[in-house]
């Protein structure tokens, strides 16, 4: 036998407000999720850091735009920008 119109109608306002409340609580803990990773990813004053002082690769990385075309550091004069309030 088909459920009538009204059968569904009942079902369905009984089992919405479930729906909904589901779907609000899911988004709700994938939000705070998101914000905990992004509050752990800044680094605060007084956390111990896991990073070394020297560089990540173990050598010394020098840009392309400094090396001539032999790959030796150019010694032509560079031109240098400074921001901010340097006295030097």
């Amino acid at each position: 036998m088909l459920a009538t119109t009204s059968e569904l109608g009942f079902v369905a306002s009984k089992l919405l407000p479930l729906v909904y409340g589901a779907c609000f609580v899911g988004l709700l803990w994938q939000a705070f999720r998101i914000m905990a990773r992004g509050y752990s990813a800044v680094p605060r004053p007084g956390d111990q850091t896991s990073t070394s002082s020297g560089d990540r690769t173990g050598r010394l990385t020098i840009h392309p735009e400094l090396l001539d075309e032999d790959g030796q550091i150019t010694q032509d004069d560079l031109l240098t920008v400074r921001f901010g309030d340097d006295n030097e």
